[in-house]
């Protein structure tokens, strides 16, 4: 049986720590006003697809998925990212 120790010194419990930090640093950047409101949005989304990267690589255990798998999920974040920023900024 895992002691609460062996827990915290764990890889997923420090992917879950960062992404706890990086909602808190998108509730930072959305009350930010020394940027704009476009350069914030940006970062907000990038640090959103992060997340999205890090849950689905550590909690979804896709990192030791087929490799074909794995590169369609990568690949899949980064196009949503780049389609939705370029959206955002573009239309």
């Amino acid at each position: 049986m895992a002691t609460f120790i062996d827990l915290m010194r764990g890889r997923v419990t420090a992917i879950w720590g960062l992404v706890v930090a990086a909602t808190v640093l998108t509730f930072m950047i959305s009350f930010d006003d020394s940027i704009s409101n476009e350069l914030g949005m940006v970062l907000i989304m990038v640090v959103a697809f992060v997340k999205v990267r890090l849950i689905g690589l550590y909690f979804m255990e896709l990192r030791v998925a087929p490799t074909l798998l794995r590169s369609a999920f990568e690949i899949y974040c980064s196009v949503a990212c780049a389609v939705l920023i370029g959206f955002y900024l573009f239309v």
